[in-house]
């Protein structure tokens, strides 16, 4: 890994941030009429506009947190894509499809702005352990796994990515990006948001 993304992964774990994602889970939330989707924040429309990043400076910060975010958003689609098949709760397999979706626009726009940076084309945290990322050996074991036990894989896993994700955005937020990096920072956090209230609500009222 190069220096300054340990440097990066330091700070985060200096700071204690991977609590963020039980911090304010204290009090039950109101179950909603419908589905858990309908309490969620919604996430930012696709499509919209973004800055260009041909004229931004990265700092690298903010390339290490693309080239991270990307590698984790990649590792855990195949697992997702397992959850029809495998899955057994109707919330968790609505929920799985609704992060698949949004983790492939991310993607999209992860990917662009990593292009228009000027970084290698090949991801040096591709395949490489660390807190929050899906391994192919993780989806090999919930691939072998159907019904509850699949779900519970896929709730742990889901869980600790998300976890990590709302890290690396409390760090990268705390930093002066240019506007591509932290218009795609807020999308990825309303996203990340809409996804851990929405696991709760569905662990919570299970059909």
């Amino acid at each position: 890994m190069p220096a300054h993304h340990r440097a990066f992964f330091t700070a985060i774990l200096a700071a204690g941030l991977t609590a963020g994602l039980t911090a304010g889970c204290a009090g039950r939330q109101p179950a909603p009429e419908a589905t858990a989707l309908s309490s969620a924040p919604a996430a930012p429309p696709a499509g919209a506009p973004l800055p260009s990043a041909l004229s931004a400076s990265f700092s690298t910060t903010d390339t290490a947190w693309l080239e991270i975010t990307i590698a984790m958003n990649e590792q855990l689609l195949p697992l997702l894509d397992l959850t029809s098949a495998h899955g057994r709760e109707p919330g968790l397999k609505e929920l799985s499809e609704q992060v698949r979706m949004r983790t492939m626009e991310e993607l999209t726009e992860l990917r662009r702005l990593h292009t228009e940076a000027g970084l290698p084309a090949e991801n040096p945290h591709k395949g490489m352990p660390m807190p929050g990322m899906v391994t192919p050996e993780q989806v090999a074991e919930a691939a072998a796994l159907t019904g509850d036990a699949f779900d519970a894989v896929l709730r742990t896993r889901l869980t600790e990515h998300l976890q990590q994700g709302q890290s690396l955005l409390l760090s990268l937020l705390k930093t002066d990006s240019p506007p591509p990096i932290a218009t795609v920072a807020e999308r990825v956090k309303l996203n990340r948001e809409f996804a851990v209230q929405s696991l709760r609500w569905v662990t919570e009222n299970p059909r």
